[in-house]
């Protein structure tokens, strides 16, 4: 089944937490949380840990978000964990990957496994979709 929906990002929070021994690249490597309400099938909120090596000024670079979703897909309750990653160029996603963690969901999602995908409109809305089963 796929359920889709948008998400605004309701808190970016940097952390000082940086990566150790300190090692100098052509990136700096970044830690923030996040929180992130979904609308549509997928509905709720979710709490993230991401990590990029990311230039603001070009827009160049790589994140890695861990996120943990409660709320609901096509009205089922429960949550689970789900992880994705991407690379971009400035202007384009390259390099994308996104997964459901095994064995993490609860609640009428308790068996869900499966990927997914995000996307960002030209007018800046993102959008999210689970392909998922339930056992």
């Amino acid at each position: 089944m796929r359920a889709a929906g948008t998400f605004t990002v309701k808190a970016f929070v940097p952390t000082e937490l940086k990566p150790e021994p300190d090692v100098s690249t052509g990136l700096p490597v970044g830690v923030a949380t996040m929180e992130k309400h979904f609308e549509g099938e997928a509905a709720g909120r979710s709490a993230t840990l991401f990590t990029a090596a990311f230039d603001q000024m070009t827009g160049v670079g790589t994140y890695v978000a861990m996120e943990s979703f409660e709320g609901s897909l096509h009205g089922r309750e429960g949550s689970f964990n789900f992880v994705h990653s991407a690379t971009t160029f400035g202007s384009d996603r390259t390099a994308e990957f996104f997964t459901i963690v095994p064995s993490s969901g609860t609640g009428e999602l308790a068996e869900i496994s499966g990927a997914g995908g995000m996307a960002v409109d030209a007018d800046g809305t993102h959008r999210i979709w689970f392909d998922y089963q339930l056992v």
